[in-house]
């Protein structure tokens, strides 16, 4: 083996699937941002609430788009997967648990009060969802 060979341990499973599932995430984050400022209606295919969600008082937070906060969550998940340490897995850890909470808080919210699903906000907590579950399994198989 050369000194570039990557070991295939649970901890590096764990960081890929991390990885790739923010990735999915920004991907998801990305487009509606662009959307949003863009002006337009997100393909809501499914749902058909897209619209509704995206146009609502509840798209933005202190005036901060939240797809544009999403979008920071997901770069600062995967930056922090490119660090070693159990400080930086303890932080991936917080930023997937925070963003499943606004996740879970903005969820309710489409449910709740304006009765209409995003199906691009649902991919996006389930994916906060899965970086919470993996992130605490990769902050406990550490120890």
């Amino acid at each position: 083996m050369t000194a570039l060979a990557i070991t295939s341990t649970p901890a590096n499973r764990l960081r890929a699937a991390l990885g790739v599932v923010a990735l999915i995430g920004l991907g998801i984050a990305t487009y509606l941002t662009i959307v949003h400022y863009a002006g337009g209606a997100p393909v809501c295919a499914i749902a058909h609430g897209c619209e509704t969600v995206q146009r609502s008082s509840y798209a933005k937070v202190g005036g901060v788009p939240v797809a544009l906060a999403g979008l920071f969550g997901y770069l600062a998940v995967l930056v922090s997967l490119t660090r070693d340490g159990d400080d930086w897995r303890l932080a991936t850890a917080f930023l997937a648990i925070a963003g499943l909470g606004f996740s879970l808080w903005l969820t309710w919210v489409e449910v709740g009060i304006l009765h209409a699903i995003c199906i691009w906000c649902v991919g996006s907590a389930v994916c906060m969802a899965l970086l919470a579950g993996l992130s605490v399994a990769r902050v406990v198989s550490s120890g």
